[in-house]
């Protein structure tokens, strides 16, 4: 969601344009009854929108923004444009908030002039925490991002592993890992101390007893990922049979994560193709002799990465939905 705030009529009218285009609440700061205070909406833009765009003095909005910003992986994007639409100034998280790209699209739409400093675009080197976001991942360690930044703007290379095959070319100064030595990888399995960029693409298959409260769903989803080396960023939705459609327990736990649920009938699930784990006291209870499996695989539209886990009445799987990174990200790229 996108956040515009302007302070002049002017300021207003600009903004009120850019949001024909890109579409987000439109808002004038004042004194006047029904305007908004620039200290209470920046607080409550900060922290439920994932772009404001200030529409005045860059110093404005830095002043309203700093005592709200804690990290480049978490802070919205901040973009300021001068009223006249001369500038568009991308502040705030550049990459991993997409502020860059938000800066150069409403700089077309006004005919200013985006203004870049991120040191990479401002180079030309690979942006490794850009092309992350554009393929849909989380960055685990962001702290690592300034490693692997860091070695290209030296003009040195920097290798990678991934877990998919990556459409394209590698750009300018990234290379295969050899020996499995990595400076980032594209994996669903971290380990190691490369910076690891795990694809949102995991859903979630589960079945628990009724009453099983979110807080036992939470520590059995912790064994789960621990014991099977899954990254929980990597879970993007979960899906189970429609017996659990009022299961309180599971509705908070997936609300908690910000999960889509999914549900099934016994016999949509029964009509997935594919060799399942059995049981017959699933069967009994359910009419299909495996939920969580099966509910995964549909819901995904992909295949099965991880099997049956059960403990304590609680059954998790996982399947994939499908996947194709590229190199070529870029508007501008053929």
């Amino acid at each position: 969601t996108r956040a515009y705030l302007a302070f002049t009529a002017k300021g207003l009218a600009l903004a009120e344009k850019l949001a024909a285009e890109y579409p987000g609440s439109v808002a004038r700061c004042g004194h006047e009854p029904g305007q908004p205070g620039l200290a209470d909406w920046t607080a409550w833009q900060f922290a439920h929108s994932d772009a404001l765009i200030f529409v005045g003095a860059v110093g404005i909005a830095v002043r309203a923004i700093a005592p709200h910003c804690k990290s480049k992986a978490s802070d919205p994007a901040v973009v300021v444009l001068d009223e006249c639409g001369r500038f568009a100034v991308s502040v705030l998280s550049g990459h991993l908030g997409g502020a860059n790209e938000l800066a150069r699209r409403l700089a077309a739409v006004c005919g200013a002039v985006p203004v870049i400093t991120t040191a990479t675009d401002a180079n030309g080197v690979f942006a490794v925490d850009e092309w992350a976001r554009h393929q849909n991942c989380a960055v685990l360690e962001p702290e690592r991002i300034k490693k692997v930044s860091g070695a290209l703007l030296a003009g040195k290379c920097v290798h990678f592993t991934a877990d998919w095959p990556i459409q394209g070319t590698p750009p300018a100064g990234v290379q295969p890992a050899a020996g499995g030595c990595a400076d980032f990888a594209l994996t669903l399995t971290p380990t190691g101390q490369a910076l690891h960029i795990v694809p949102r693409i995991a859903v979630l298959g589960i079945g628990c007893r009724r009453g099983t409260t979110a807080e036992h769903l939470e520590a059995a989803f912790a064994a789960f990922c621990r014991e099977s080396g899954l990254a929980p960023q990597g879970v993007a939705a979960a899906a189970s049979i429609d017996l659990k459609w009022d299961e309180p327990g599971l509705a908070a736990f997936c609300r908690d994560h910000g999960w889509s649920m999914d549900f099934y009938t016994a016999a949509q699930l029964r009509a997935v193709p594919g060799s399942f784990t059995a049981s017959g006291f699933v069967t009994s209870v359910t009419g299909v002799e495996n939920v969580c499996e099966r509910a995964a695989v549909l819901a995904s539209g992909g295949k099965l990465l991880l099997p049956k886990w059960a403990r304590d009445g609680v059954t998790f799987a996982a399947a994939l939905r499908p996947f194709a990174p590229d190199w070529r990200w870029r508007d501008d790229e053929p």
